[in-house]
């Protein structure tokens, strides 16, 4: 009973360790840089921007690590889409419009058709998932 007992402490100790490891790596994990195609959105030209095609908007904060991990499936989607335009907008410096889209989590991917918006994303999904989504749309 006894060994049982140590070998279910040291997988505890082992899992616990790996989830730190983790969690420290995550959290001093460095912004991915956006590409060039990645429109920064706010007040002004949020509405230009969205106005005609298709436009993901992410909204995301520095300071959120699974915003990190969206990071560079967005600046996959906006290098190989060129039909499709991607736009970030920070909550942080741009309350205004997470008030008005009503974002509650970050990060959510809103996919504009023609300036109205037609479909929410929350939370890391994948490109294959992310792409699904826009291409309901384009049929």
């Amino acid at each position: 009973m006894s060994t049982t007992l140590i070998i279910i402490l040291a997988v505890l100790v082992v899992l616990i360790g790996l989830i730190t490891f983790n969690f420290y790596r995550m959290k001093n994990a460095k912004p991915v840089e956006d590409s060039k195609k990645i429109i920064q959105l706010g007040k002004k030209n949020f509405k230009p921007s969205v106005r005609r095609g298709i436009t993901l908007v992410d909204f995301w904060a520095p300071w959120c690590n699974p915003c990190k991990m969206v990071a560079p499936v967005l600046n996959d989607i906006a290098e190989s889409e060129d039909d499709i335009t991607i736009g970030k907008v920070n909550v942080d410096k741009q309350q205004y419009l997470a008030k008005k889209f009503k974002v509650r989590n970050i990060p959510t991917l809103i996919v504009f058709q023609d300036g109205q918006e037609v479909k929410r994303i929350v939370g890391v999904k994948p490109k294959k998932h992310i792409l699904k989504e826009v291409n309901e749309l384009r049929a």
